[in-house]
């Protein structure tokens, strides 16, 4: 399984094309900072980014803007960052408080010393909406950021009243050996030194057709690799990948009890993982999460890959809107 691993490049059903460490040039010192440092603080941000120091340490970057009797709260999804919901925020802030986070590990968030995971990223959301004085939300989850979502509606749901799930991670499974294979090609090292181009193609592989406004994302990702706190990010990266698989919320979705909406790309080429389930479909996973999320709906966008949020905004704003109704 390794040598042929080797041979193959990994779509990794969470939003990402890595190279393997045989493809990889020899790995690179990680460093650390204090810090979030001038490169990732330079970042293309439509909207400012406030920040807040949470209880455990970690400052968490935000943008807050609109407002309404409901709050929505964007979560991105793997190697990402809160721009990427930047014609979400435009539209939805219109009618509804928006605020979208970075993660700690990525963006403006703290770097080092950061714990990523599926629950502590739950936590994470929760604590800002302590912060922020916020009793409930509504959780908008992107892939790695879907299964954030459900992960903080299963830890408290009282803390939301509802869930959009654009392309959520968490609804496919993986076996033991599969998982395992996940952990050993994304490691610090295979995200540090990704080659410029194939980090570029990791962005593309998102879209169905990369639209000209998105090349900030390959602008920013490429910015990134010139930072000393890449380092950080990698790691974030790595340890992202290995919680999403050691952290699964499958067995756990029909204890959901919010009213959830489920929005995946028909063209998504990243969900299902076409390597690891050949034999699945993307219909075929929205319609496990329709099936085992007790009050959902699904819809498959048309013309959309796995940033459907980004690639198809209008429409994605407007199922959000119909679906908050």
């Amino acid at each position: 399984m390794k040598k042929k691993f080797r041979n193959i490049i990994l779509l990794s059903g969470f939003g990402l094309l890595l190279c393997l460490h045989a493809q990889c040039q020899a790995p690179a010192a990680v460093s650390a900072t204090t810090k979030t440092d001038a490169v990732f603080e330079n970042l293309n941000y439509r909207y400012p980014a406030k920040k807040v120091k949470l209880a455990n340490g970690t400052t968490i970057a935000y943008t807050d803007q609109g407002k309404g009797t409901e709050t929505l709260i964007l979560i991105h999804g793997l190697g990402s960052y809160l721009p990427a919901w930047n014609k979400n925020i435009e539209d939805l802030s219109k009618n509804y408080r928006t605020i979208a986070l970075d993660l700690p590990g990525y963006g403006k968030s703290s770097k080092e010393d950061v714990q990523p995971g599926m629950a502590n990223y739950a936590q994470t959301v929760l604590a800002l909406m302590d912060k922020l004085k916020i009793k409930k939300a509504i959780l908008v989850g992107h892939s790695m950021g879907g299964q954030i979502a459900i992960t903080a509606a299963l830890q408290a749901p009282e803390r939301v009243n509802k869930l959009v799930l654009a392309a959520p991670a968490g609804l496919e499974t993986f076996t033991e050996q599969q998982k395992q294979l996940f952990k050993m090609t994304v490691t610090p090292e295979s995200v540090q030194n990704t080659p410029a181009d194939k980090a570029a193609a990791n962005i593309k592989i998102n879209f169905y057709q990369m639209p000209a406004d998105a090349q900030f994302m390959i602008d920013d990702r490429l910015k990134m690799a010139e930072s000393a706190d890449f380092g950080n990010y990698s790691k974030a990266v790595a340890a992202s990948v290995a919680a999403m698989v050691d952290e699964p919320v499958y067995d756990k979705l029909p204890q959901l009890q919010v009213p959830t909406l489920i929005i995946f790309g028909e063209q998504d080429t990243l969900i299902p993982n076409k390597y690891l389930n050949p034999n699945l479909t993307t219909q075929a996973v929205a319609n496990i999460g329709k099936e085992k999320i007790k009050n959902s709906q699904v819809i498959l966008l048309p013309e959309a890959g796995h940033f459907v949020q980004f690639e198809q905004a209008a429409a994605f704003n407007k199922a959000v809107r119909d679906f908050i109704k």
